[in-house]
């Protein structure tokens, strides 16, 4: 037995089920409400409030592609295809949420995003190892770094396309704009 591949084989189980269980269970809060998660009305209106509109559908789109996501690389299962959708959902988090509060997280800022990305492109091009549903079926690793790039690229496309139809309301007249600043000379 190579201890250090089994070692290994460990290392990668525990990562993987670490972040794709975190990003599953982070979906089913918004679909959901479950693990104190807000729900999908909840979703919906902070989607909403992004500029992701309709917010309805961007909240459960978001959270289906978190619980498809998780699924996948907790189970090994799909090469660099769950990596590369986590790191579509956490380009427009990053850019929608977390980037206006800075890098910490304590300040709600982006650094768990930066995490979970690091983590997902790590597995997209070194592989889940031999526990995993992939190494099960026998996918070949023989291509995996040119997939985990594409893969990577098609996200990073996805992400911009998303962030590219982002909505905000506009006021309908200057008065609006300026409100309360606005003096009558009557």
């Amino acid at each position: 037995m190579d201890v250090d591949k089994t070692l290994r084989d460990l290392a990668l189980l525990g990562a993987r089920l670490a972040l794709g269980g975190t990003i599953a269970a982070h979906g089913a809060q918004k679909l959901f409400g479950a693990f104190g998660g807000p729900g999908p009305e909840k979703a919906a209106q902070m989607m909403h409030s992004l500029g992701l509109r309709p917010g309805e559908r961007h909240a459960t789109m978001a959270s289906a592609a978190e619980m498809a996501s998780g699924a996948l690389i907790s189970l090994g299962l799909g090469g660099p295809i769950g990596p590369a959708m986590l790191t579509s959902i956490m380009l427009v988090a990053i850019e929608t949420v977390h980037r206006p509060k800075g890098y910490w997280a304590a300040n709600g800022g982006y650094e768990m995003n930066v995490m979970y990305l690091a983590i997902a492109l790590l597995l997209a091009n070194h592989g889940y190892g031999s526990l995993s549903l992939d190494e099960a079926i026998g996918v070949s690793a023989k291509n995996r770094p040119l997939f985990a790039w594409l893969a990577t690229g098609g996200a990073i496309g996805a992400a911009a396309a998303i962030l590219s139809q982002r909505q905000f309301d506009r006021p309908s007249t200057i008065t609006e704009t300026i409100g309360e600043k606005t003096t009558s000379s009557a």
